[in-house]
């Protein structure tokens, strides 16, 4: 087991779903490089492991990270785990899996629970193509790009999102894809776990409030190919006000909505005028 990396997926909830071949890595390995050691020595020491730990986050990645690999090389091995789940996915062990392939290190994945495909299979929704979107920015503009870049996307997308945040995002999903169905799964392998398949259009509407807490992962389903021509018009001219109440001209705004949602300009822009003049 030495100079090799393993990649070691953790419970997402349920102390269950903790597999042999886990437990076997994490009390033969040398040391563990963990996301929140005040997390993982709860989980090590329910299953009577005892192992050095050594912290391993976004702000120290780069000189924790340097020092993990100094240490394989010296013939040492190392698991990494995060809170939950499987790490190296949206988390900073994707930088020591560079490391790993640039020093030539062995890298050994010990599959575990993964919210991402666990909500995927309960949404309802189609599970032969789907895009991992984690979480949305935090700043206005990122955000806006981010959800701007997807709004043609035939796939369907999977966020992750904070409870304090999700009214918010709510909103922003209904505003930019329009009405399509959504499934918010919520707490997975929990006491309340819980699925609720909805459309954007009733979640903004409902959960708003941030009423629903817990870890969060919203599974949205992708543009349809067969989508009608009046909601393509209905979202493009939505789009078209928010980029004039930003400050756009119309005729740009409504060009650019254009070339965003494949309608012509002239359709756009005379159902913004004639909505203005029916106010």
């Amino acid at each position: 087991m030495n100079n090799i990396l393993y990649v070691v997926g953790t419970p997402i909830g349920n102390l269950g779903d903790m597999s042999p071949r886990a437990i076997e890595v994490l009390s033969s390995v040398d040391f563990i490089a963990a996301e929140d050691t005040r997390v993982t020595i709860k989980l090590l020491n329910h299953f009577n492991i005892k192992k050095p730990l050594i912290n391993y986050f976004e702000h120290n990645k780069h000189s924790k990270g340097e020092q993990i690999i100094e240490r394989i090389l010296s013939g040492e091995s190392c698991a990494i785990v995060t809170d939950a789940g499987m790490p190296c996915i949206s988390d900073p062990g994707e930088d020591l899996i560079k490391q790993c392939e640039k020093h030539d290190i062995q890298t050994i994945v010990v599959p575990g629970p993964s919210a991402v495909i666990s909500a995927l299979a309960v949404s309802g929704l189609e599970t032969g193509r789907f895009c991992f979107e984690g979480f949305l920015s935090v700043n206005k503009k990122s955000r806006i790009d981010h959800i701007e870049s997807l709004l043609n996307e035939k796939r369907t997308m999977i966020f992750y999102e904070a409870p304090h945040k999700l009214g918010a995002t709510l909103i922003d999903f209904y505003k930019y894809f329009g009405d399509r169905r959504l499934s918010i799964v919520r707490e997975i392998t929990k006491i309340h776990e819980e699925v609720i398949r909805t459309t954007t259009k009733k979640a903004s509407e409902l959960y708003a409030d941030n009423s629903l807490k817990g870890e969060i992962v919203l599974v949205l389903e992708g543009k349809k190919q067969d989508e009608t021509s009046a909601n393509a018009l209905h979202n493009a001219v939505e789009y078209t006000n928010r980029l004039i109440k930003d400050g756009m001209k119309p005729t740009d705004a409504a060009k650019e909505a254009a070339q965003v949602y494949k309608i012509k300009k002239n359709d756009i822009y005379k159902t913004i005028i004639a909505n203005n003049k029916s106010e």
